[in-house]
């Protein structure tokens, strides 16, 4: 577990938090929000080592015997709710583990901490007896909330919290984390990172997936051989898609991804923009028989087909539309 100073990226979230410290301004309540790997759960679990660490400085010692507790999850002051509904967080998670405990003085520390990882789930019922404790608590408590979607909290929390937004990485700063930490090759890593969006936990889970490589090789054989399928063939590769599980969203962002290189291509002619830089000559093939009109009717489909997949439209059809309007698109 790193101090801030080893966290990468989230610069303004690093320094609020060290800032809170040194000044002994802490709030009682924080909402950290982003996308799933974007690093919660880090800068939360950070911060409260920070706080909880005998050094009382803006970083953990990582030595003490605090500290040692902490990175070992057995600290009695850092409480980490759980909830056995996995789809909810129910109005006895938050009762029995939050307000029927935050009144007794932490055992160790100056500080007792709650965190609640995925706490979009909590229950309008559950939300409305955390706003209880959160409207008067007792002055050594915390509480930090954990979300991918702030949006769905009551209104009366989010007034009473201080909230924290995740904003994506630089993709230099996870395609070079790839590189130095995962030893990743990189042409891999360019690709990687385009996936990851600046999200460097996703990158790092995409770099070690046999599914995304499955994923990977299906599709580059797809978007390499689309103009010589018949349509039973296509069929068949949906199929096939849907049998080996292959993630939608993935699928989708890859051919995405794919004509955007060709549209770069066309219109550069530089292959070091490339995603793909491995595949630049059937780039560079697809791209010279495309005109611009007919990629533009490409990517109008591949938004369609996202738009019908937010709309939860039956993702056979979905592809099966889109890989139509992309094969009639071939010149």
């Amino acid at each position: 577990m790193p101090g801030f100073g080893e966290i990468l990226g989230h610069d303004q979230i690093k320094e609020h938090f060290r800032r809170a410290i040194e000044t002994e301004k802490v709030s009682h309540a924080y909402i950290l929000s982003g996308e799933s790997g974007m690093g919660k759960k880090t800068l939360a679990k950070v911060f409260s080592l920070t706080l909880l660490c005998e050094s009382g400085k803006s970083d953990p010692c990582m030595n003490c015997h605090s500290c040692r507790q902490v990175l070992s999850n057995n600290h009695p002051d850092l409480i980490y709710v759980t909830h056995e509904k996995p789809s909810s967080i129910g109005v006895d998670d938050i009762r029995k583990q939050i307000n029927d405990t935050i009144w007794i003085r932490p055992y160790i520390g100056r500080y007792k901490i709650y965190i609640v990882d995925e706490a979009e789930k909590m229950t309008v019922q559950a939300q409305n007896a955390l706003l209880k404790t959160i409207e008067e608590p007792p002055f050594y408590g915390m509480i930090l909330l954990l979300t991918t979607s702030q949006e769905i909290f009551l209104p009366t929390i989010l007034s009473r919290c201080v909230q924290m937004k995740l904003k994506p990485l630089q993709d230099s700063s996870v395609k070079n984390y790839l590189m130095e930490k995962l030893d990743t090759e990189e042409e891999k890593a360019d690709i990687y990172t385009a996936f990851a969006r600046g999200n460097l936990g996703k990158g790092i889970s995409i770099a070690s997936s046999e599914d995304f490589q499955a994923m990977y090789q299906e599709m580059l054989h797809l978007m390499k051989n689309i103009h010589l399928m018949d349509i039973s063939e296509m069929l068949d590769f949906i199929r096939k898609m849907k049998e080996d599980k292959l993630d939608d969203e993935e699928c989708l962002e890859f051919i995405e991804m794919w004509y955007r290189d060709v549209l770069l291509f066309k219109a550069t002619g530089d292959r070091e923009l490339l995603i793909f830089k491995n595949e630049y000559p059937s780039i560079e093939k697809i791209s010279s028989e495309s005109n611009y009109d007919s990629l533009e009717r490409i990517l109008r489909g591949i938004e369609k087909a996202r738009t019908r997949m937010n709309f939860n439209v039956n993702m056979e059809l979905t592809m099966e539309l889109l890989l139509l309007i992309i094969k009639n698109n071939r010149q």
